[in-house]
């Protein structure tokens, strides 16, 4: 049993850049001994899930942004916790990240490429192409999308692979893509057909490539990133459906599957500013990944992602049973308004497991 403490914004680094809030903390690169990392100076750790790599030239701004845009996309909700604990678990065991270099072809890149031999990474971004002040903005900031890639690439496709697999004829997606490239193209055709809105045309990019591409574009359109006429414009060689209800009519079949809740994608675009105000705690067993939060509070205490029934027994710091009750859904809420100010611990008791959480109420 793993216990896992978050207090987002009173342990973690503090960071106002601009209009851009992030609790998040760059730390020194903690894994200079795995093969490819050493060069890496600047690190930070998203949600236990998803590390940052990044040069001693990028700048403490970028570096947030690229982990703040992390934390948006994979807490959705900014509660403090991943949405999905499939994806954080996938995340994790191929410890995903994201490097930034200064440029192209540097010493930390050539080293990066060469001698990293690890699965996490499926993106990297580079200084030039970083703007903490326009959050994915097409032409100025790339981070969302090298995020996004990383989060789909080593995250979704692997978990959910009916859904979201990216060989041809492999699952809902690639359906869905060969009807909005025209047909099924294995290859870069000479030219698409009239009545495709997808046409990506870098010969260098496999079916694959193409799917990964295809969930990115279909993604930040239904965020409506894309949404402007300059935007519009300057991408129209490559993807059409740029607004959320051009693409909600035109690709009817992908609209559904990202906007599917059993694959809780993330809904809402990022904005470069993460600091979730609720402290919680998480609670991970083989089976299950509790979440309680916020870990003090005087009205209302919600612990989500229960799995099977669970007693819920709260007692007082002498021991005393003050509440007692049986979850059967997944969320329950914990009403503590009427309990006196003070330290008190929550039992979830199931079958075979136990666990005790300590909350205060104030």
């Amino acid at each position: 049993m793993k216990y896992s403490v978050l207090l987002f914004g009173v342990l973690w680094g503090f960071l106002s850049n601009g209009q851009n809030t992030v609790c998040l903390s760059i730390e020194n690169n903690p894994n200079t001994n795995v093969s490819g990392l050493s060069p890496f100076t600047k690190y930070v750790n998203v949600l236990d899930c998803f590390s940052v790599y990044a040069e001693s030239t990028i700048s403490d701004a970028k570096v947030l942004h690229a982990a703040a845009v992390a934390a948006e996309l994979l807490d959705n909700d900014e509660n403090g916790f991943v949405d999905d604990p499939a994806l954080k678990s996938a995340l994790q065991s191929s410890d995903a990240l994201i490097p930034i270099f200064s440029q192209e072809n540097s010493s930390t890149e050539n080293q990066f490429f060469t001698q990293y031999n690890g699965e996490g990474a499926a993106a990297v971004l580079y200084n030039n192409e970083m703007d903490p002040n326009q959050t994915g903005f097409w032409g100025s900031d790339a981070t969302v999308e090298e995020v996004i890639h990383v989060i789909n690439a080593i995250g979704h496709t692997s978990i959910y692979p009916n859904a979201f697999s990216i060989e041809p004829n492999s699952s809902l997606m690639s359906e869905a893509m060969d009807v909005a490239r025209g047909g099924q193209f294995l290859t870069v055709p000479n030219q698409y057909p009239i009545n495709a809105w997808y046409h990506y045309d870098d010969q260098t990019c496999d079916y694959g490539c193409m799917a990964i591409e295809y969930m990115y574009w279909s993604i930040v359109s239904w965020m409506g990133i894309l949404d402007d006429p300059s935007t519009c414009n300057g991408i129209a060689n490559e993807w059409e459906p740029c607004s959320p209800s051009l693409f909600e009519s035109t690709d009817i079949l992908m609209h559904a599957l990202i906007t599917d809740p059993q694959y809780q994608l993330p809904q809402l675009a990022p904005n470069g500013n993460y600091c979730p105000q609720n402290n919680g705690i998480s609670i991970e067993n083989n089976d299950s990944q509790a979440i309680v939060y916020p870990n003090t509070a005087n009205e209302i205490i919600h612990i989500t992602n229960i799995k099977g029934e669970t007693k819920i027994i709260v007692k007082d710091a002498t021991g005393k049973k003050v509440h007692e009750n049986t979850a059967y859904k997944t969320d329950y809420q914990l009403n503590v308004s009427k309990f006196s100010p003070g330290i008190y611990h929550i039992s979830l008791e199931r079958e075979i497991t136990s666990e005790v959480i300590k909350i205060i109420v104030y």
